[in-house]
């Protein structure tokens, strides 16, 4: 059962969700806020524990619960619940869960088309060249920022959070691509350091399906492990969603 929050602590709240990413709020009944942006599709509701100080979170999102328990076990989530205590607590979860919202499929498709319609008037849309290029630079910038905020600005396998070292490395590149889907999916892609994505992209790396870095055998060992391809070296998490685009890197792209 939910107690009712009274004036400050709902302004703490609020003050908080919108720091981190929910700027929108609907207030339910006095004891629940609904929480909601306009740089994103999700909602998240948040509800006031009776009998104590601590809050619980419910995502309508069963894709973004997961992905959100995967970066923030901390979290204590359970069927899809996520509880904190503090303020101090709140705030990170709110705001890494706004990241994942707006990199999950299908946002980054809507976003990518909005900016393409801003660049390009309506009724002069074609198969042109100058269209091809707006296109690609638009969905590749795109793309870098749903990378960006799907892997928390940090590589995929270091960790290293360096933005100009990095750099979003499609796992099925963008011309074998057959739609716009493929191409912004966050999932047909990983965040690497520059030396990472050169090898990814020449296939002299790639990933195993539980997500381990495996070495070409044309690329030297000791070459390899000085670009950081270290013993044990792996992806710091790994979806099911990620695996046929990384098979297909295995299958397409990968020098065996």
């Amino acid at each position: 059962m939910a107690r009712t929050m009274d004036t400050l602590e709902r302004a703490n709240l609020l003050k908080s969700a919108r720091e981190n990413g929910w700027e929108y709020c609907r207030v339910e009944e006095k004891a629940r806020l609904v929480l909601g942006s306009a740089r994103h599709r999700a909602q998240v509701t948040l509800l006031p524990i009776e009998s104590s100080q601590c809050w619980q979170l419910f995502f309508q999102d069963t894709a973004l619960s997961e992905e959100l328990k995967r970066s923030i076990p901390r979290s204590l989530d359970t069927n899809g619940i996520f509880t904190v205590s503090t303020i101090q607590y709140l705030g990170p979860l709110l705001r890494r869960a706004a990241e994942l919202a707006f990199a999950l499929p299908n946002h980054g498709e809507a976003l990518y088309q909005e900016r393409v319609a801003a660049l390009i008037p309506l009724g002069t849309l074609g198969n042109t060249e100058v269209e091809r290029l707006v296109r690609q630079r638009v969905g590749q910038d795109t793309y870098r920022e749903l990378l960006f905020d799907y892997w928390g600005g940090a590589c995929a396998v270091t960790g290293i959070a360096v933005p100009e070292a990095l750099r979003a490395s499609h796992a099925k590149p963008w011309a074998e691509c057959t739609s716009d889907s493929e191409r912004l999916d966050v999932y047909n892609g990983l965040l690497l350091v520059a030396n990472l994505d050169a090898l990814f992209d020449r296939g002299l790396i790639t990933f195993t399906q539980s997500g381990e870095l495996e070495v070409s055998p044309r690329l030297n060992q000791g070459v390899a492990a000085k670009m950081g391809c270290l013993a044990g070296a792996r992806l710091r998490w790994l979806d099911a969603s990620h695996a046929p685009y990384l098979a297909w890197h295995r299958n397409k792209v990968w020098k065996a």
